[in-house]
């Protein structure tokens, strides 16, 4: 006997809450935004409020009214206004001197005055249309498609997966994800060996988007260590997945730079609690100088007017309520600064095992320095792939890897993708296509001591064997 507990559960899950990450879709067009009553949300250059949306199942298709207001579309079996109509054979005949269609411009936007939706607008096209009838059956569909992608504004809201968010950002801003196409972004999870429990360490500035999939892709099990330049991780591509809390604590985050301090073992992990001490002494010192100043100057002046000033009350409450302000900011800054090392030292506590189960890198940075310092924290026989939208830094990885050791079944490849058009009498590549996906560098680590020392006694002793084959080769021909 089924849960009911777990039926709704599932049925909650699929319907949309507030303070949620949707994705809108029109056509080929998505936006990541958050759902949130009576808040304003801009899309193909119009204004929506999601209030009605709230409560209703993932995948609903809505109308947007005039107003911005979504209304629920119910489902229905799709007449297309072509049935029980005449069809040409062809279109030699037609000619598009834009004399075909009665309706005007300003004929059409009275119509949208008076209340008439986008069906109804296509509709009174067709019967105003002196060369529709004359169109094969294939034109006028494309006609009809055409009208209904202009005047129909409807708004399908999806729930956020790997999928649709890289359709989304390639779509939209490739430059953020170093065009990083969904298919790659696929196989990447693949050769990676990317599953629940496994520790993974992913290095990417595509926007968070390769570490959302990593996270979707485990389930909120095992643990995710992100290395990330310069002051702090970036992660607006993870957050639009919209995990729940229990996700973000297996994410952890670790400094680039402090990579080669972990390795040698000399990292000190109260650094930045000194910066920040030494900082707030300057500024007490700077206060107090300040302080000083102020005092030597109201010596020199008239005793009354010293006398004013300290007897004020207003004043002083304002005196008060700044240094309030200043004790609560620099309590809330020792906090997160706390917070920050635990952080810190709970990264480097994962990766002192050296026992990673994958390395994943996607990076507008040369990935060769990165690559080979970060394969010292994966174990032997685990996976690693690295992504670059450019062949000739991996195939320095691939050389690199080749000379050192350290790494077996190295393959570097690129991914192809062609979409399709599948109609009735219809079906074939389309046109326009993706010019290229990146590359990817994939291979398993291996102990590199035990590789180099086989590599080292086993490359002579074939040589020798071939010269020896050649001189008894050449000593029976004489």
């Amino acid at each position: 006997m089924a849960d009911p507990l777990g039926v709704e559960s599932d049925e909650e899950e699929c319907r949309i809450c507030e303070g949620e990450y949707v994705v809108l879709k029109r056509g080929e067009v998505y936006k990541s935004v958050q759902v949130e009553k009576r808040k304003k949300v801009i899309f193909e250059k119009q204004w929506i409020f999601m209030d009605n949306a709230v409560g209703q199942l993932y995948g609903s298709t809505f109308e947007v009214d005039s107003g911005g207001i979504l209304n629920l579309r119910k489902p229905k079996q799709d007449e297309d206004s072509t049935d029980n109509k005449e069809a040409g054979l062809d279109n030699r005949h037609i000619v598009d001197d834009g004399k075909s269609q009665k309706l005007t411009r300003d004929d059409i936007e009275s119509l949208k005055e008076q209340g008439l939706k986008g069906q109804e607008i296509i509709q009174q096209l067709i019967d105003n249309s002196t060369t529709f009838k004359d169109k094969t059956e294939f034109a006028q569909e494309k006609y009809i498609k055409k009208k209904k992608k202009k005047y129909e504004s409807n708004v399908t809201v999806l729930k956020p997966s790997c999928r649709i968010l890289a359709m989304m950002y390639h779509g939209r801003e490739p430059g953020k994800i170093c065009h990083l196409r969904y298919d790659t972004l696929a196989h990447m999870l693949t050769m990676g060996n990317i599953h629940a429990g496994s520790k993974i360490i992913v290095f990417e500035t595509c926007a968070g988007l390769v570490l959302g999939s990593v996270m979707e892709r485990m389930g909120g099990h095992g643990s995710v260590v992100q290395m990330y330049p310069g002051g702090g991780p970036v992660r607006a591509g993870m957050e639009s997945f919209g995990f729940p809390s229990h996700f973000h604590e297996t994410l952890h985050e670790f400094p680039l730079c402090k990579v080669n301090a972990l390795l040698s073992g000399t990292l000190n992990l109260d650094e930045k609690d000194m910066d920040s001490q030494s900082n707030d002494s300057a500024d007490k010192e700077k206060s107090g100088s300040s302080q000083v100043s102020s005092g030597g100057g109201e010596e020199g002046s008239s005793e009354p007017q010293s006398m004013e000033v300290s007897l004020d009350p207003a004043e002083a409450k304002k005196r008060e309520e700044r240094e309030k302000l200043r004790e609560q900011k620099a309590q809330e800054k020792k906090a997160k600064l706390e917070e920050k090392r635990k952080r810190l030292a709970a990264a480097a506590a994962l990766l002192e095992g050296r026992n990673a189960d994958g390395l994943v890198i996607a990076s507008r940075f040369s990935p060769c320095s990165a690559l080979l310092c970060l394969l010292k924290f994966v174990a032997p026989s685990r996976p690693f792939v690295v992504y670059c939208q450019y062949r000739e830094p991996l195939i320095e990885c691939y050389t690199k890897l080749r000379e050192q050791g350290g790494a077996i079944s190295l393959r570097l490849t690129d991914s192809w993708l062609r979409h399709y058009q599948v109609l009735p009498n219809r079906t074939h590549p389309v046109l326009l296509m993706s010019g290229g996906g990146g590359y990817l560098l994939s291979g398993i680590t291996v102990a590199a001591a035990a590789s180099g020392a086989q590599q080292k006694s086993s490359e002579p002793a074939a040589k020798r064997i071939k010269l020896d084959e050649i001189t008894s080769t050449a000593d029976s021909s004489a």
